[in-house]
């Protein structure tokens, strides 16, 4: 008999991590919401064939922006939601590119921005959508996907900062997945954490599963690769779901 989340709809809601941003092989041609057929929702919905699919996930969606304009995919019949939100919340992509181009003295001020955000409006529009996504799938199960670590210490790379910035931006990383997780756990939410699977992967490893600065795709920048979404998103996913 095939669980809930198969039998029932998959819905894919949340950002750019989701959306695929920096996998290539866009099904919108690379406009807008840049959804990608390699992004980690349309490899796990190949591989378990849900009853329906509905791909909602969007480049620079925050949480408000989930709630207001994606969640119409849901319904009663949805039994799998996933989604990754809360980075673009923080303006983390601007923190990061703030810390590769503006000096040491310009990221710690970025990152001490973030993290205010974190810790003071993140949380509550994150109740507001979980409460909103349960509304409207009751019987759903909600994984919640976190975010990996960007940068591997000692590893050498064009902008690679130097490792104390680095150790300052993975921290704040985990600062914001813990933010999220406590938030999933309060609803009921599972919440998938990616550090793992991403370990050995980050920017300045040998083998990267994330896009550096990228001045000729610049939105791409700090966004898992496609590999990033199949060997370390889609394997959290499959253990959550």
């Amino acid at each position: 008999m095939a669980s809930p989340s198969v039998a029932g709809g998959y819905v894919a809601l949340g950002d750019s991590y989701s959306s695929g941003v920096g996998a290539g092989d866009y099904l919108d041609s690379g406009k807008e919401c840049k959804r990608s057929s390699r992004a980690y929702p349309v490899l796990w919905a190949e591989a378990h064939a849900p009853a329906t699919f509905s791909f909602a996930a969007c480049n620079g969606a925050d949480a408000r922006d989930v709630l207001t304009e994606q969640l119409g995919h849901l319904s009663a019949r949805t039994g799998l939601v996933t989604l990754t939100v809360g980075g673009s919340d923080t303006g983390f992509v601007g923190v990061l590119a703030t810390c590769a181009l503006g000096g040491a003295e310009r990221c710690m001020s970025a990152v001490s921005r973030s993290r205010a955000v974190m810790d003071g409006p993140l949380a509550g529009d994150l109740d507001l959508l979980y409460t909103a996504i349960r509304s409207r799938a009751p019987a759903a199960r909600v994984v919640v996907l976190g975010y990996p670590h960007l940068y591997h210490l000692r590893g050498s790379c064009a902008l690679g900062l130097q490792d104390g910035e680095r150790t300052v931006l993975n921290d704040a990383v985990d600062h914001l997945n813990a933010v999220i997780a406590q938030r999933a756990a309060l609803h009921g939410f599972t919440f998938a954490d990616v550090t793992a699977t991403f370990a050995g992967h980050e920017i300045c490893s040998a083998s990267p599963w994330l896009h550096g600065v990228d001045v000729l795709a610049v939105t791409e920048s700090y966004h898992p690769t496609a590999p990033g979404q199949s060997l370390g998103y889609l394997p959290a996913l499959t253990r959550a779901s």
